[in-house]
Formats: structure tokens, C-alpha cells, sequence
């Protein structure tokens, strides 16, 4: 077992695609900001948890009062969200076998029970582990007009999810493989598949949604108000 878990959350991005006046993690869903409902999830699975909370150095809307650990600190936000989680690696003193959590800041429906299930792989499994779904959709190939060219088989395939726990030694020697080759990764488990690691994948729930789109807020705020009713998550 770690004697430390840590858990990174990037928050630095602009979230463009919302087409709000602000960055997306400060948008309200119900009475507080999409932030503060991703860490007080966060913190109701690991209150004794060390958090790293990558923000932009220009962020003007944080408030420190969102956040509910006892300890935690705030580390610049990169260029890429591989940038920003190597930045947190950087700032910690880690120990080599020290679990590290990265959650995405725009995913506040995660639970308890997936995130305690997590650590636990994570624990366990020496290239780590990541929340992820199997595809149920059927899957299109596309062409460069999107016209759909072919059925691709979703027989393995799997929706990553976050968050994702490895080791800080492996993730830190993951991240800056890539960053030395040159390779933007869009997650942490992608840059430990390219040292050769095969992370193990962790049935999650399928409402743990990634506020993208501003239709997602109301989709967001209504996964809550139905875990909050079945007592499976904290409530708006």
C-alpha cells in the first residue's frame, strides 16, 4: 500500500468549447462551481489525501474556500494537461510507490464507490489502473467529409475514464518519455501504454460524466440530484 495518496487534479484549461464568459470549472451547477463539487467528491472518498491543483497562473476566479482538504497546494497549469500533471509530479515529494490519482476538474458525478475501486486497483496492479466502459455503441469509421465508410467490431473496446491511479514513479517516468518523444497525450494511461505497461481497466459507472458542452451542466446537475436521491453521491 502507498503511504501517501495523492491526487492531481488539472484545472488549468479555458474549456472553449462551452462558449462561456469563463473558464468551465467555475461555471455554476447548482449553488457552487463545477470545482467545488469535483473536490468535495474527491475529498468524501479521500479526506487524508494529499491534493495537487493545477491552475493557470492568470486564474483570477479560484477561490481557496472550495477546497476541503486539510492538505493540498496549488502547482501552474502547462500548455497540455500532460504538462500540468508533470508540473504537480515535479512540485511533490512523492515516495517511488506513492499512488497517484489524476482526475479530470469537468467530471463532478464521479462516486465514492468508483473511486475507492480505483485506488484499489491501483493499489494492487503494478502498471496501474484507470475507471473506464465498455462500448455499447456501435462504432462508425468516417472519412474526412464524415461520411460513415465502416462498422468497426467494439468487441475490447473501451471509454476511458478518469480518474486514473499509477504509481508516481511510473507515471512521472511515463510522462516524461513523452514529453522527450515529442507526444501529446490526451490521458495518463496512454503515456504509460507507450513504455510498454498494460493498466488495468475498471468497470465504472456510466454516469460519470465529462462536462464538454453547455448541455452537459443540466445533464450534470441531474445525475446528481438522482445519486443525491439514491444516496450514492453528495447533493447540489
Amino acid at each position: 500500500m502507498s503511504n501517501t495518496l495523492w491526487l492531481i487534479v488539472p484545472a488549468a484549461g479555458q474549456g472553449k468549447r462551452m462558449g462561456a464568459t469563463k473558464p468551465k470549472q467555475y461555471l455554476a451547477l447548482g449553488e457552487q462551481p463545477i470545482l467545488a463539487h469535483t473536490l468535495s467528491r474527491l475529498y468524501a472518498a479521500f479526506p487524508t489525501a494529499h491534493l495537487v491543483l493545477c491552475l493557470d497562473n492568470d486564474d483570477c476566479w479560484f477561490s481557496s474556500a472550495w477546497v476541503p482538504f486539510a492538505n493540498w497546494q496549488r502547482v501552474s497549469g502547462g500548455a497540455e494537461r500532460m504538462d500540468s500533471v508533470l508540473n504537480a509530479l515535479k512540485s511533490i515529494t512523492a515516495q517511488q510507490d506513492d499512488v497517484v490519482i489524476v482526475h479530470d476538474v469537468a467530471r463532478p458525478c464521479v462516486t465514492s464507490a468508483d473511486l475507492l475501486a480505483l485506488l484499489h486497483a491501483a493499489n494492487e496492479h503494478p502498471s496501474g489502473a484507470l475507471l473506464a466502459m465498455p462500448v455499447a455503441d456501435t462504432m462508425k469509421r468516417a472519412n474526412a467529409e464524415q461520411l460513415s465508410t465502416a462498422t468497426e467490431s467494439r468487441d475490447g473496446l473501451w471509454h476511458a475514464l478518469t480518474p486514473q491511479g499509477f504509481r508516481y514513479a511510473l507515471l512521472r517516468q511515463a510522462l516524461e518519455h513523452a514529453v522527450d518523444h515529442q507526444r501529446v497525450v490526451t490521458d495518463e494511461a496512454s503515456a504509460v501504454e507507450a513504455l510498454g505497461e498494460a493498466p488495468r481497466l475498471v468497470s465504472g459507472r456510466r454516469d460519470n460524466l465529462k462536462i464538454t458542452h453547455p448541455d452537459d451542466l443540466a445533464l450534470a446537475a441531474a445525475i446528481m440530484a438522482s445519486q443525491a436521491a439514491q444516496g450514492s453521491g453528495t447533493s447540489l
